[in-house]
């Protein structure tokens, strides 16, 4: 008799396994960095299910990479296919390191562009749409696969690159613009600009702010100034890696909360230092293992982004989006502190423009000092005492809180380092 087809959840993961058995299939003995590992973990193209592969599958990490890339200048030994095959190359942010090279096939370029049209059929972008793609064209993955895959989708798409934010605007608005895909940050920072050069966004065509590179489109503080700022369009969050590529969008059914793309990657979650998964709703690290990107592929890769995942129908939720990063969270006088919850502290303030934290360390104990920049319309001293009066009864923590000059604090069009650890002095 035969078995009963699979439903729901448990079908999702049957085709996942098919997939991770043909990436097997590929990756030995062809990959020279992952068939040492999975030879010893005794891993190939037969295993029985995705728990075994959990539970056998060592972990991979950025510094492995980083440090197979050293041992084997330039690309490391991470490649699936001759190097002649490949015609991507991209590279991380490098911001806590030496950047990564990620190189990729047309194979497995297109299968990443296949989930940034995840991202935007989920966002409810079609064909007929004006896609403005506010940054600069570097070396990183999410600027290139952003708007090619629009342009494949057949969206007319306006490049940003070297444009100032006043030129950018003037596109937006002369060309009836409706997608913009930027960061949380520059979002706001172009409502600053249009507000400067008394442009009326109320007039702008926008229904659709798409937002990656910062936590910021998961914390409703921060979504609720975008949206009021743009009040014709909606934010829309996803996430990504230049290293894995787009992971996850908004999940259509209830804003603040991020969607596995599952077509494309296995996802699991463990307790920060184990291999033991989490429960529904518990907290802890998101591991990924890429499935379509085989050129490069990524077997169980600790992010160290911190999620809350939960199972609802056929998908995988994150709850809250990025909740943070295990290497992001300070411990100030015995409270744990992430940058993202702190964001959303200061982002329920309208009068706030923007604010820099300094964490310094005295007698071994971290502190905080945070800068504010008001608003120019704002009462600045009374702002002061209200988020003084706000960190200490959200955070039980006495935070020093100086204010700044107008236009004295860096604007950021990429990721916001608004954080800023000064080392002890010997």
């Amino acid at each position: 008799m035969a078995d009963a087809p699979s439903t729901g959840r448990e079908a999702v993961r049957s085709v996942q396994l098919e997939q991770l058995r043909e990436l097997l299939r590929i990756v030995r003995p062809a990959n020279a960095f992952y068939e040492t590992k999975l030879a010893a973990a005794g891993i190939d193209a037969s295993i029985e299910s995705l728990e075994d592969f959990a539970a056998r599958c060592p972990f991979t990490t950025k510094d492995e990479l980083a440090a197979d890339q050293a041992a084997h200048p330039p690309y490391g030994t991470n490649l699936s296919f001759p190097l002649e095959q490949y015609n991507r190359i991209h590279q991380t942010s490098g911001t806590t390191g030496k950047p990564l090279r990620c190189l990729d096939t047309p194979e497995s370029w297109q299968s990443m562009l296949e989930s940034w049209q995840a991202v935007y059929r989920a966002a409810g972008v079609s064909p007929t749409d004006r896609a403005l793609f506010a940054f600069s064209f570097g070396p990183f993955i999410g600027f290139w696969m952003a708007y090619e895959a629009a342009a494949q989708m057949g969206c007319l798409c306006f490049p940003g690159g070297g444009l100032t934010s006043t030129t950018r605007l003037r596109i937006l608005l002369e060309n009836e613009v409706t997608i913009l895909c930027c960061t949380p940050t520059y979002a706001l920072r172009l409502a600053e600009v249009a507000a400067q050069e008394c442009m009326d966004l109320s007039s702008a065509k926008l229904k659709t702010i798409v937002v990656a590179g910062e936590p910021g489109g998961s914390i409703p503080a921060t979504r609720e100034r975008i949206e009021a700022a743009w009040p014709q369009a909606k934010v829309f969050d996803h996430h990504g890696m230049t290293e894995v590529g787009p992971v996850t969008h908004e999940w259509p059914a209830e804003k603040n909360n991020l969607e596995i793309i599952d077509t494309a990657y296995l996802a699991e979650v463990v307790r920060p230092g184990t291999n033991d998964p989490v429960n529904d709703g518990e907290e802890g690290e998101l591991i990924l293992t890429t499935l379509t990107r085989t050129a490069m592929p990524l077997l169980r890769y600790r992010t160290g982004d911190l999620v809350r995942p939960e199972v609802q129908g056929n998908a995988l939720i994150l709850r809250g989006g990025i909740l943070g990063r295990a290497d992001d969270m300070i411990i100030i006088r015995g409270v744990n502190i992430y940058p993202s919850a702190f964001e959303h502290i200061l982002r329920r303030f309208e009068g706030v423009a923007e604010y820099q934290v300094t964490v310094t360390e005295q007698a071994g104990m971290a502190e905080l000092h945070l800068r504010l920049e008001p608003m120019p319309d704002a009462d600045g001293p009374a702002l002061q005492e209200e988020i003084t009066g706000a960190l200490r009864q959200q955070l039980n923590l006495r935070i020093p809180v100086n204010l700044a000059e107008p236009d004295s604090l860096p604007r950021f069009e990429l990721k916001a380092q608004r954080w800023i650890r000064e080392q002890p002095h010997a």
